[in-house]
Formats: structure tokens, sequence, C-alpha cells
């Protein structure tokens, strides 16, 4: 937060005219301001100064609902935290990602940097309204499908099948073209990864530009995947050679990411493929034995940084050559 010189694009953004200081919004929510703040920074919202006018109507609202929670005995103080820190993380992610979105609409529209700030209010106006709408409906949707999935799950550690997949010398292309070419590689990537993925029963856990999470409940899921992601990738023009680790075992969830030597390992073993390969862990080819649709190939023990050695197995389509 903080006002500056923004020719009004926060309000119009916000919605509503900045009123209070953070000394009154914690007055009116009836709890001291350094309480107020912990909730704020878990937000992912920065302390402003105390004399300040920064706050809404909206932020005494959010701030009494955080309080409500825990008074209700729904969450403790811990866990309402927790779970601001994780909405904090998604919605600066989703607000960044937006408002390029928006900064590259102005640009092809061809409108001047001295014309931004009135048409970022006009744009305002029209797509804050739907996006919220959407915002909420893609949420509970996730929420459903999240909740039915884990219902009966002991979630500190779930059985998994992990893939990681990255793209190979990507540090290398990125210096050898121009920041454009890269956001799009980058855009093509992360879209047709996650189509890949959600298409074929996974999950993705989170993107790192060049490379890819992503879980399935099922091994045979998990290799389809892999297989798939390889071949997609491998039909788009330009694109680097795709490599993938695929390990199975107990992996912990925690505020949406998920951690643990399975992890680690299906992380290991991508770095190890040669491209256009999939290296699967033994357990990951033990689930996968008697498919008939996936041909299972040892290869030399290998030492994989952190974990010893191990033989693992490439994974391809049966009956490829």
């Amino acid at each position: 937060m903080g006002r500056g010189d923004d020719n009004g694009l926060t309000e119009a953004f916000l919605g509503e005219p900045r009123r209070y200081t953070s000394h009154q919004v914690a007055e009116m929510a009836g709890v001291p301001v350094y309480r107020a703040r912990r909730f704020w920074r878990a937000l992912g919202f920065a302390n402003v100064a105390d004399d300040a006018v920064e706050f809404t109507d909206s932020d005494v609202e959010a701030l009494k609902t955080l309080l409500g929670m825990v008074s209700s005995g729904v969450y403790d103080e811990e866990h309402v935290l927790l779970m601001a820190r994780s909405l904090g993380r998604a919605t600066t992610r989703l607000a960044e990602s937006q408002a390029e979105l928006g900064v590259e609409a102005l640009d092809q529209a061809g409108v001047p940097l001295a014309d931004r700030p009135r048409a970022w209010r006009r744009r305002a106006e029209r797509v804050v309204p739907d996006l919220a709408k959407l915002l909420v409906y893609a949420w509970q949707r996730q929420l459903a499908a999240a909740a039915g999935r884990i219902a009966e799950q002991d979630m500190s550690a779930v059985r998994l099948s992990v893939g990681f997949a990255d793209l190979v010398a990507f540090t290398r292309l990125s210096r050898q073209i121009t920041s454009s070419e890269l956001a799009r590689l980058i855009d093509r990537f992360e879209g047709g990864s996650a189509d890949v993925i959600t298409s074929t029963g996974g999950r993705v856990v989170k993107t790192l530009g060049d490379s890819v999470l992503f879980v399935a409940d099922k091994a045979h899921v998990a290799a389809e995947i892999a297989l798939r992601l390889v071949e997609t990738h491998a039909r788009g023009r330009g694109m680097p050679d795709l490599r993938v680790g695929l390990a199975a075992g107990p992996a912990i969830w925690r505020m949406g990411d998920v951690f643990g030597t399975t992890v680690n390992l299906a992380s290991r073993l991508t770095a190890l493929s040669l491209p256009g390969t999939i290296l699967a862990d033994p357990a990951m080819a033990e689930e996968l034995e008697g498919d008939r649709a996936f041909r299972l190939r040892p290869v030399d023990k290998l030492s994989v940084r952190g974990l010893g050695e191990m033989a693992p197995f490439t994974v391809t389509r049966a009956g490829a050559g």
C-alpha cells in the first residue's frame, strides 16, 4: 500500500475512497494496531506510516472478517494467518499477471504513456467487476474439488505420483532471444503444460517459468501426463526439448504446495534425464509394472544428489521404437 501520486488509480481499482489510517481501522475492528498489522502482513501488505490515510471501508470489513473467524472458533489465529498468507501469495501472483495483461492490451491499442492513467481508470471500471465474479467462481469450484478429494485423507503424508518437467538449456536460450520472444515462449510452455496436466487428470502444483511441478493420485496418470508433455512440446515450433522426472511415494501437502523426499527425487531425476526423456524412480516403475500402455527400461545406476545411488527406469509408450 502507498498513496503516492497514482492519478486516482488506487480508488479506481478499489472501487471506493481511502478514508482511514491503520490506527482508525484497528480501532473500528476493536483490536490493537499491532494485531491488525499482523493480519495485513499475512495478506502481503506492507506496514504504512501511522498518519497515512490508506484504508477503505472494505479494509475494515476484511479485518473484522478475519477476527470473526477466530472469535467464532472456526479457526484459531495461527490457522487464520496461514490462510491469509495463502490468499496473499495467490492473489499477488494473480494481480501481477492481470496487470501485465492490461499493459499489453494498452500497448497493442497504441495508448501513449501520458494517457495511460486515464485509460487504466476506464479499464478498471470495465473489468474489475467481471474479474471479481470470475475469481470467486473459480475459487469456489477449486475449493469444492479439493475438499472432495482430501476430505478422508490423512494430509500429513499422502501417497502421490509426482512429476517435475523442465525445458532443456532454457538459460542459454533466454540469452539468445528477445524479452518478448521469451515471454511468449514461457506463456506457451505454461499454458500448454497446464492444459495437458489438467485434461489428463493431474494437478498443477506450481510453474517456475521453465519448469512445472505436477501431481496425480495414480502412477499411470502421472506417466501419461509425462508422455503427453514431451510429445506436445516436441511438436511446438521453436520450443526446447522437455525432460521429466517421476517419483511415487509419500508427500506432504501444505498451503497448496507439496514437499518431501518424493518431490525432491522427481526434481533430481529431471536434472539427470536426457532431452526428450522421462526417468522414473523404482517405486513409480513398480506401480507401472504390468501396465500395457507403457514400456519401462532400466538404466545404469545413477548418483542422485542427496539421495544416494539409484537405478531408475525410462518410460516410453508401449510399441514405441
